[in-house]
Order: structure tokens, then sequence, then C-alpha cells
């Protein structure tokens, strides 16, 4: 799932290639992408873009007065080309749910890979009426995400961290691989209970959660959008590395899974050696 690092990447590619140009047509086939219909996609034809952004794990793109908001769900990606073809995409075939024209040729397409069906594409003219964005918790690369305002969000929450750090409503664009990241950094496990944590852990893993993403971002600064993802990939620690050393410590990184995902951790720099039972049996290994 692309999280926050990505979409800035996404954002700051697109004000690169996309912005002071027209948008000259948008292909809906994968109808079932559009969660907004007035005003309607095609109303975006003829507009101008002018500012790309980023809410949490939304991408925004400003075009003259209006808002194309996508969130790329779990298996979504935009993809960027210089040449579009003419000819509109069969309706409802393959993983394109959107393509978007601008006046030079150049445009993008939006996929999803899968059956679940969760890239969403909204056309608003004011982005807080975009369900998702409206719920967002604090950006933790804002100037007002400090070891104060993570301590408070701690205060008195009954989740395991790492359900803290991926709820969207409490800390924006933070999501499964990064998660993993941030406490494998600080060396906690992801089912410690958020309100144990002491003023000293709280402020480590503040210094974790900025750090792990501004590294990430500059990372992935500067690249295409095709580039994005060997590069998230390659730039993790113990997330998708089960049963790979892990390359602090060496021991064998471990894995927990769910019914649609799994985290990853390790035991030496995590748990105090102690494997976590698959949280589909609700209990750790005695």
């Amino acid at each position: 799932m692309p999280e926050l690092p990505e979409v800035e990447a996404l954002a700051s590619f697109l004000r690169g290639r996309a912005v002071g140009r027209v948008l000259a047509r948008v292909d809906a086939p994968g109808i079932h992408v559009l969660k907004t219909y007035d005003p309607p996609v095609s109303a975006l034809a003829g507009l101008e873009v002018e500012q790309v952004g980023r809410h949490g794990k939304f991408l925004d793109l400003g075009i003259g007065g209006l808002h194309l908001v996508v969130h790329l769900a779990r298996a979504g990606w935009l993809s960027w080309r210089e040449s579009l073809p003419a000819a509109p995409p069969r309706m409802g075939k393959g993983p394109l749910g959107l393509r978007v024209h601008l006046d030079d040729g150049s445009g993008f397409d939006l996929t999803e890979a899968g059956t679940q069906k969760r890239l969403a594409v909204y056309v608003v003219e004011d982005v807080a009426t975009v369900p998702g964005i409206a719920r967002l918790g604090i950006d933790p690369l804002s100037p007002e995400f400090t070891v104060e305002a993570l301590a408070a969000l701690l205060d008195g929450v009954r989740s395991q961290v790492k359900g803290l750090l991926t709820d969207q409503s409490l800390l924006a664009g933070v999501g499964n691989a990064y998660s993993d990241e941030v406490l494998w950094e600080v060396g906690l496990s992801p089912f410690k209970p958020a309100a144990h944590l002491t003023p000293e852990e709280v402020a480590r893993l503040h210094g974790a959660i900025v750090d792990t993403l501004r590294e990430a971002v500059a990372r992935a600064e500067g690249l295409a959008a095709g580039q994005l993802k060997a590069e998230k990939k390659s730039g993790l620690s113990v997330h998708g590395r089960g049963g790979l050393p892990c390359p602090r410590c060496g021991d064998t990184v471990r894995e927990v899974s769910f019914s649609t995902k799994a985290l990853q951790y390790c035991p030496t720099c995590q748990t105090g050696g102690r494997p976590l039972a698959d949280r589909r049996l609700s209990r750790l290994i005695k």
C-alpha cells in the first residue's frame, strides 16, 4: 500500500509534470472507482492543473477550482505516461480505473491489481467533503506533531501501539509497512499497549516516526513514479522481510499473519527474544 512517503513523492512528481498543463480528457473505464458524481469527472476537461498536494495517503490535484482526489488503497498505483493512446479504453476491462489526458499528450493511469477494488477517486469543490480526509488525524511531518502531541494521542488509548500508528484518525499517512519500520527502529513490540509507554519511550517513538518518514521521503525525492515501489522495498529493514536476518542483530525476522495482511518484527530487538503468536490465535507464545 502506498503510504505517506510514496504519496508525497507522487505529488512532487506530478508538480513537475502536470502543474500548468490543461486537462484535456478523463476516461473512467473502471466506473466503480468514482465515489462522487457531482461535479462529474467530465467537468475537469479544459481546466488547468494548478497544484498537487497530499492529505495523509490521499493525493489531491487542484484543477481549475475543483479537486481530483485519489486514494490508491492497498493495490492501486499511478503510472505516468509521456504519450497516451487517443482511443478511449474499453469499459470494465483489466486493472485500469482512470486515465487522465493532458493537453500535450502526456498523462497518467490509475490502476489497481487484484479483485478487491478499493481504488477511490473523488471530484469535489472542497476536499473536506471527502470522508476519509475529513477524519484524518495529525500529519506526522507537520510542525504540530511534537512529542507532546504524540503523548496526548497516547493518553488513555486502549489500542496496541501498532494499531495506534496505523489509525488514520489519529496519525495521518502511516500504514502497515512504515509502522513496522518505526517499531523496529525504536525496539517496541507491535502489541504493546499504547497507554503503557513511558515518557522516554514516547520521546523515542516520536523521533523514530519523524526520522523514518523523512528518510523515506528523501530517498524517494526526484524518482519517477515507476521507480517508487522498488525504492520503498529496498529501503525497508523488517517489513516484508520475514525469514531474513535482522539487519541490526542478525536474528530471523518473524511474521504475524492476519486475514488480509501481515506484520514483521525482530524478536531480539523488539520482544525480548519471544516470538509472537499468530494473531489468529489471539495470544502470545509463553
